[in-house]
Order: structure tokens, then C-alpha cells, then sequence
């Protein structure tokens, strides 16, 4: 007689990061990774767990074990940052991140004894810089992404050129207006220092903010930092040339990396599929003065994602002189060749012809990346994730703000009555009315 070959807690644990719109191709690498991480048994539990943040009770319920023992399983998940634990108003909230930025990241951030987290960098260096289907998903699906470019603020002084800097495009007010801050180490560097290909680019910086940073410091994954010493690493990753890299939101940032071009993924990503914006660009282009410009070099030296190259000056009184060019369609206009350019003039930032978009916040983030990867329904409808009508009417609600192509894509995949039902009410009432 045929038997039936159970399925393990790995294998919910895959389908259920796969309804994140961000998810994670499954992959014999992946399952490893897993295994290092987590027990089978933590990981069938975590594996029902909603995406949006719950409580023990709700925990206890799914599991149908104690509370006690349920709130004992949640700690010990989220001080190995598995989980990420929120206080609000007294009481615990805990979160399941997805992978990026999440409890990859999360398990390097740290040096730790309890994992071989030599064993971890290898099989991160595989499953996302080898085998690729990880890092393709994850930076090329979709026109929205997990992260964005903040300008390099010491390269915004030419204020004559109608330059317009919002608050939020810039690192420094992410620090200043942070609940809390957290730094780590840099994953990207941690990992390739146990290959021994890092670079000489401070390990010790990367930062986390708000809630996770509140949650990472707690449970020893990051350590405590003040503004003050977030703003002197900041300006430390400036002198080194390193590009901030952090979440894709307005408010409410929760992490920024200080990428170099050689180790850090999304630098790698933005070299290797540039065309498709894997990373949100900044507002802003650098702008050549042909004729301040000697063809030094420098800028093309700095440049993380290779915009920058030196062709020729086309001078016919010298022939062998050369000009700095950008390409446009990968420049993640950060500015870091800005500030890098020794001539006076002959680099400066000058408006984007079209301002980037950046989502409001992680519901809305969230919700415009499931819309286009073609979840949202599973963000919606899954029982585990979004149990209140209070919840789903968060998700629609940054539905109906969406422009009509993308509300036209949302209704589609929900083939929900209502949510066409309120769709075509909103666009009556936007109507004109007829004399």
C-alpha cells in the first residue's frame, strides 16, 4: 500500500513566506537555511502565524497550545530575531518579517554563538549571489520595491538650480525623528567577511529605527544608539563613499544601510539589472559641466552601481582628453560622485524630469507590491493574516488611493464584488455632475 509522505514544518513555513509579496523561491539552499535557523517544529508553528501583527492569544489560538507556553515559544523566536516583538500600549505584539529585509539579515547582524553562522553566510552567498532566483524575485518582480536611494545630503548646496528636498528624502531626518534607533552590523559585510572577500567599509553602522529598532535592541540584535552617534556614523559612511540604502516609505522608516558597491546586494542588484530599477532612485540626477570637467576619473571610481564611465572630450585642440558620462536609466542619483568630483562645478544634483514616487507607508508599500505581483488576494483573504474588517479596511482603503490602472489590477485579482462595488462608487462620485 502507498503511504503518504507528511509534509514538514519547512515546507509550511516556504508556502507561508511565499504569500508575502515579497517571498522566497523555494530551493534546496533555502531549506538549509531554514534548518540553521529554526527547528522543524518552530518552523511548522511559525508557518501559521499571520503577516500582520498579532498577539499571544492569537498565537495561542492557531497553535492551540497554552498561553503560557505560546508566549514562551514567541520570546525565544524573537530574541533570535525570528520574530519581531512590538510594545503598543502595554501589550506585546510579535510580527513574522519576511526574509529581506528580515531575519536574513537579522541572523548576521550580530556575532553569535548559538548558530554556525559561517555556515550561514555560505548559504546566503549561494542562495542569493549564485543561484539568483532569490535576488531576481526580489529586486525585479514589480515596479515597486523594498528599498530606495537617500541623496547624499552634503552634495545638495547648489540652491540656485530649484532643487526641492522633502523631509523624508533625507537620512538625517529619518535619525532625528526616530522613536528609536539600533545599530548592528552590516549583513552584507558580516557575510562576506566570513568569505573572506569583505572590504575595508565600517561593519558596525548599519541602522535600524522605530519599532524593529526598539525590538532588535531589546533582545541584543542591535545595540542602543542616540541620535547623536547615528548622525556621526552617518557622516562617517558619507567619508567613506557608501550610499544609504534604506526602506521604501515615507514614514516611519525602520531600517538604512550604508552600502558599498562591492559587498551589498542591493548595490549589486541595482549593477546587474539596472534597467528594471531595483532600487528607488532619488529625485535627483547629477548634472556634467562638460567644460569644468578635466576626466579625472573620480566619479566613475565612487560610482556604486557604474552610472559613471569617461568617454572622449570629442576636443579637437586636445584628442586624448576625456569627459565624465552618466547613464540615467541605472544612476541611482545618490550623489555620492557629487561630493566626490575635485572641480568646482563641473558636478551638481539637478532635479529628476520626473519626480519618484515613494509609498506613504509599509501598508501602503505592501499593498502596491502584492497588487503587482499578483498577491493581494492573498494578503487580504488569508484567514491567518487579516482576520478583522478593521484590517481589511486598512488594505482598501490604500487600495482606493491608488491611480485607476493599478485599482483596475486590484479588483481583478480579488474578483471581489465589493471591492468593485466601492471602486465604481468612488469613480461615480468623482464624476462630474450632468446639467
Amino acid at each position: 500500500m502507498a503511504h503518504r509522505t507528511l509534509r514538514s514544518g519547512y515546507d509550511r513555513l516556504v508556502d507561508r513566506l511565499n504569500r508575502f509579496p515579497q517571498g522566497a523561491p523555494p530551493s534546496a539552499l533555502l531549506y538549509r537555511i531554514l534548518q540553521v535557523l529554526v527547528s522543524d517544529r518552530e518552523a511548522g508553528l511559525v508557518a501559521q502565524l499571520p503577516i500582520k501583527p498579532f498577539t499571544a492569544d492569537t498565537a495561542s489560538r492557531a497553535w492551540r497550545l497554552p498561553l503560557d507556553e505560546t508566549r514562551r515559544i514567541l520570546d525565544e523566536l524573537a530574541s533570535r530575531a525570528v520574530l519581531v516583538d512590538i510594545e503598543q500600549d502595554g501589550d506585546m505584539q510579535y510580527v513574522l518579517p519576511p526574509p529581506m529585509a528580515g531575519f536574513f539579515e537579522f541572523s548576521m547582524m550580530r556575532v553569535r554563538a548559538d548558530v554556525d553562522q559561517r555556515l550561514l553566510a555560505e548559504l546566503f552567498y549561494e542562495y542569493i549571489n549564485v543561484e539568483e532566483e532569490f535576488i531576481t524575485s526580489l529586486f525585479t518582480r514589480g515596479e515597486t520595491h523594498l528599498g530606495r536611494a537617500f541623496v547624499n545630503e552634503r552634495a545638495l548646496t547648489d540652491g540656485d538650480r530649484g532643487l526641492h528636498v522633502l523631509d523624508y528624502e533625507r537620512a538625517s531626518e529619518v535619525i532625528n525623528t526616530a522613536s528609536h534607533i539600533g545599530v548592528g552590523l552590516c549583513y552584507c559585510r558580516h557575510k562576506m567577511a566570513h568569505l573572506d572577500r569583505a572590504c575595508s567599509a565600517p561593519m558596525d553602522i548599519c541602522m535600524t529605527f522605530n519599532t524593529s529598532a526598539a525590538s532588535l535592541v531589546r533582545h541584543g540584535v542591535a545595540r542602543q544608539a542616540d541620535a547623536a552617534e547615528a548622525l556621526d556614523l552617518l557622516a562617517q559612511a558619507r567619508d567613506r563613499q557608501l550610499v544609504q540604502f534604506g526602506e521604501n516609505v515615507q514614514r516611519r522608516v525602520n531600517f538604512i544601510c550604508h552600502c558599498c558597491g562591492c559587498c551589498c546586494e542591493a548595490m549589486i542588484a541595482a549593477r546587474r539589472f539596472g534597467h528594471l530599477h531595483p532600487v528607488h532612485t532619488t529625485n535627483f540626477l547629477p548634472e556634467i559641466d562638460d567644460d569644468a570637467c578635466n576626466g579625472c576619473g573620480k566619479c566613475v571610481q565612487v560610482c556604486p552601481v557604474e552610472a559613471m564611465s569617461l568617454v572622449s572630450a570629442n576636443d579637437p585642440r586636445r584628442p586624448t582628453r576625456r569627459a565624465a558620462r552618466l547613464d540615467t536609466s541605472t544612476c541611482l542619483g545618490c550623489g555620492v560622485c557629487v561630493t566626490s568630483c575635485p572641480r568646482a562645478g563641473a558636478l551638481r544634483l539637478a532635479p529628476r524630469p520626473e519626480r519618484v514616487i515613494t509609498p506613504v507607508d509599509g501598508t501602503h508599500r505592501v499593498v502596491m507590491m502584492a497588487i503587482e505581483r499578483g498577491t493581494l488576494q492573498e494578503l487580504i483573504f488569508d484567514n491567518q493574516v487579516l482576520r478583522s474588517h478593521r484590517a481589511m479596511a486598512a488594505v482598501l482603503g490604500v487600495v482606493l488611493r491608488l491611480p485607476p490602472l493599478k485599482q483596475a489590477l486590484a479588483s481583478r485579482q480579488l474578483k471581489s464584488r465589493y471591492l468593485a462595488a466601492l471602486l465604481a462608487r468612488r469613480e461615480k462620485a468623482a464624476a462630474p455632475a450632468h446639467q
